[in-house]
């Protein structure tokens, strides 16, 4: 991978680049954005991209950052001319995740799109530029600090912001605990005493209302067979957007009794779980929307899908809409 970057980064360093004062979005600009940022969220990145090239090119930097998120998937995780120009206009209005894109594109060693301080060193400027934010008390500054100190390979540092920004309210910070906490196998003396921890910090985020950790919560509770409480949540989930909450619940309705679905503490119903399977594949159509589909169809008689094609409706475009709410800084 490194000689292609190489390759885009020599073209790129001579190339002039307009970064653009930020402003408020109109409501049309803003309503593309949002529509761009709904298409990332179900893995629809090309789409995405005209879209939050609106936002982008009036001084949006979420928008520049996530331009930059939707081109990197397009070649699977790798770099690209797009990703690349896309996180250094973000870089340069501060954005830390876009620096540390920036550096595992390795782009000031080999591009000479370095750092405007001079650190050479796109981690150094990361810090640089987000520890006084979070200092201040800009919790989402504190989280972003966890990544950018594990890039220093400082650990303790980065477990002592991400804890302070998860105690200071942060629930994207508290539902990255319990991640933590579920998958370390080494700190805890079972497998029980890791889920509940992983349980309570997952519990907190829940409760304020962060999707992605109403849907971890009502897996980790499963696990330690609370069911009643993991379908309560799983509902939630659903409530709240999430595809894996929504499909669930479909299910659940369609074949309650299944093996493995211990969790689905509710009446049958195979009309309803079809109307929710139609509308999720309307909604974000794709493969697994439609091995969803495939796999229970059998498991519905003609009269309950005709009466689930009425009921669809019901269940369509709902707020807020249906996402698999990807980490901002994920693989």
């Amino acid at each position: 991978m490194r000689p292609v970057i190489l390759i885009l980064l020599a073209a790129w360093a001579f190339l002039p680049l307009v970064v653009p004062a930020a402003c408020a979005l109109d409501e049309k600009t803003q309503a593309a954005k949002d529509e761009g940022m709904r298409l990332y969220g179900v893995r629809r990145a090309e789409a995405a991209i005209p879209l939050l090239e609106q936002a982008a090119a009036v001084g949006d930097v979420e928008a520049m950052y996530y331009l930059g998120e939707a081109s990197r998937r397009l070649v699977m995780g790798g770099m690209s001319q797009a990703a690349l120009d896309w996180y250094h206009q973000a870089a340069q209005q501060g954005e830390p995740h876009a620096m540390l894109r920036l550096y595992d594109g390795s782009a000031c060693e080999l591009g000479e799109a370095c750092p405007e301080d001079g650190s050479n060193d796109w981690r150094e400027a990361a810090l640089a530029a987000t520890l006084p934010k979070a200092e201040a008390g800009d919790t989402d500054a504190m989280g972003a600090l966890y990544d950018i100190y594990t890039y220093l390979d400082q650990h303790d540092e980065a477990m002592e912001w991400l804890l302070r920004s998860a105690e200071a309210g942060n629930l994207n910070s508290m539902h990255w605990l319990g991640q933590l906490a579920r998958d370390d196998e080494e700190s805890y003396t079972s497998e029980t005493e890791r889920l509940e921890a992983a349980a309570q910090w997952y519990l907190r985020a829940a409760e304020g209302g962060y999707a992605p950790a109403m849907n971890d919560l009502a897996v980790v509770l499963s696990n330690l067979e609370l069911y009643e409480e993991a379908w309560k949540w799983m509902i939630r989930a659903s409530e709240a957007g999430h595809i894996n909450g929504r499909q669930w619940q479909a299910s659940c309705y369609i074949e309650p009794e299944a093996e493995g679905r211990d969790l689905c503490k509710v009446d049958k119903n195979p009309a309803k779980g079809w109307a929710i399977m139609l509308a999720r594949n309307e909604e974000v159509p794709g493969t697994s929307s439609e091995r969803a589909l495939r796999s229970f169809y059998d498991k519905v008689t003609p009269e309950q899908r005709e009466e689930g094609e009425r009921m669809m409706e019901e269940w369509l475009n709902r707020e807020p809409p249906l996402s698999y709410f990807p980490d901002k800084f994920g693989y």
